[in-house]
């Protein structure tokens, strides 16, 4: 999160899987939407919506087979897709937005909401639930409520992920460390010690620019990054969180930044520059896909040894609050987020299916993905998750100056107390509108 799209969007910078530089667009199926972009009708009842997202060729192929089978089961009406990158999906659909033409239904995330609800962008899907077109009933974990903003439902939850710290197993083993749920960042610290004594690696690539990770941190004492407005943390804060960044970079606990930076886009993990790193669940099987040794799924460090600020994160289906076609749009969203068969096509391409009958239908039978779907259920089980903070308009852009001026601080172009003035100075003008 992500969160969810926060989440994709560090697949994207990293190459997670499938290069996401895959920039065509996937023509659709069916007819071409009107000139005014708000899908199109004819008179004998059809409509054309269109469907943008962000993702590589391989989400594409599983989408495009899930809107054949919508639109067997819906034969008059039709889905138009587009598709991009990360970065350039929002370059586009901002132009979209800003010229009054965005598309009927598009892949969201909760950075977000508040910012195209403020623009009078999106959908609010409440009044499709009340017509019955569109059903809020059977989600995992209380995700039902992941999309609504300021009593407004803005998104609907197709998958989910929560942030876990991925281990390289053998090394673990080696150094005779064994996480379990509950342990402190004093635990935590005192594996990374052993990792590099022991194992001769560094414990982990680093926190510097792991902005959900620091939520979580801010989250079990009391903070959070976000509130509805603005940042939950000071200058002071951050300052302590990156100054003990530097530290471990320094002792050798954390891998080096610019050896980070040189193996890109392969990961620190994978590359065997450290044992561990925070990331989101779901993406567990980049590492596999990457490297040469066995991973696994580690609990997040706690402050008191139990609270871990944790929150299942989400990749969401929006409607444009221009379409022509509400009716249908929710009938589309609807069937993306409950009809079993989606989920077997798409398995955990976006996360781990959000409805229970989803989650069902699609049982995993490789080791990674059965390891994703343990980790989200130990999760629920153990009652740790709590409810999203939420974000306020400008948190885009916020997330991207942390990890921007992160890195930088990491490669040693900026030092920790410029860098916390940097990204203030940078958040203020953000979240100022």
């Amino acid at each position: 999160m992500q969160q969810g799209g926060n989440a994709e969007r560090q697949a994207g910078r990293r190459t997670v899987l499938k290069a996401a530089g895959a920039s065509l667009a996937v023509a659709g199926l069916g007819t071409t939407a009107t000139a005014c972009g708000d899908g199109s009708g004819s008179s004998n009842g059809n409509v054309t919506l269109r469907y943008s997202w962000w993702g590589a060729e391989d989400r594409a192929e599983r989408i495009n087979k899930t809107i054949a089978l919508f639109e067997k089961k819906y034969p008059k009406i039709k889905i138009k897709t587009d598709f991009q990158p990360y970065p350039d999906f929002w370059k586009k659909f901002n132009t979209q937005a800003s010229g009054g033409n965005p598309p009927d239904v598009f892949q969201n995330a909760i950075g977000f909401l508040r910012k195209y609800d403020a623009k009078n962008v999106l959908l609010d899907l409440h009044g499709q639930v009340k017509a019955g077109n569109l059903s809020m009933d059977g989600f995992r974990a209380g995700l039902e409520k992941f999309g609504e903003v300021d009593g407004k439902l803005l998104g609907v939850p197709v998958g989910s992920n929560s942030l876990a710290l991925v281990i390289d197993k053998p090394v673990y083993a080696r150094a005779g460390v064994k996480p379990e749920q509950g342990w402190t960042w004093d635990d935590f610290d005192e594996a990374m010690t052993k990792i590099r004594d022991r194992a001769g690696r560094a414990g982990d690539s680093g926190m510097y620019g792991v902005m959900y990770l620091y939520d979580l941190y801010l989250r079990q004492n009391g903070k959070a990054f976000f509130t509805e407005d603005g940042l939950g943390f000071t200058e002071a804060d951050l300052t302590r969180w990156w100054t003990k960044a530097e530290k471990g970079v320094r002792t050798g606990l954390f891998a080096d930044p610019k050896k980070v930076a040189q193996i890109k886009p392969k990961s620190a993990l994978s590359a065997e520059l450290a044992g561990s790193e925070f990331t989101w669940d779901n993406f567990t099987v980049r590492y596999t896909s990457e490297g040469k040794s066995e991973y696994g799924l580690a609990p997040i460090p706690t402050t008191d040894g139990r609270k871990t600020g944790q929150y299942l994160g989400s990749l969401m289906l929006s409607a444009s609050k221009r379409t022509q076609h509400p009716k249908e749009v929710a009938q589309f969203i609807d069937f993306m987020v409950h009809d079993p068969e989606v989920a077997k096509i798409m398995g955990y391409d976006r996360g781990v299916p959000t409805t229970q009958a989803q989650f069902d239908a699609y049982r995993p039978t490789d080791p990674v993905n059965k390891a994703i779907a343990a980790y989200e259920e130990s999760l629920v089980e153990s009652g740790v998750l709590e409810p999203i903070t939420p974000h306020p308009n400008g948190a885009d852009i916020c997330e991207a100056a942390f990890l921007r001026i992160a890195e930088e601080l990491g490669l040693g172009k900026r030092s920790v107390a410029d860098a916390v003035k940097q990204f203030f100075t940078e958040s203020k003008t953000a979240l100022a509108g």
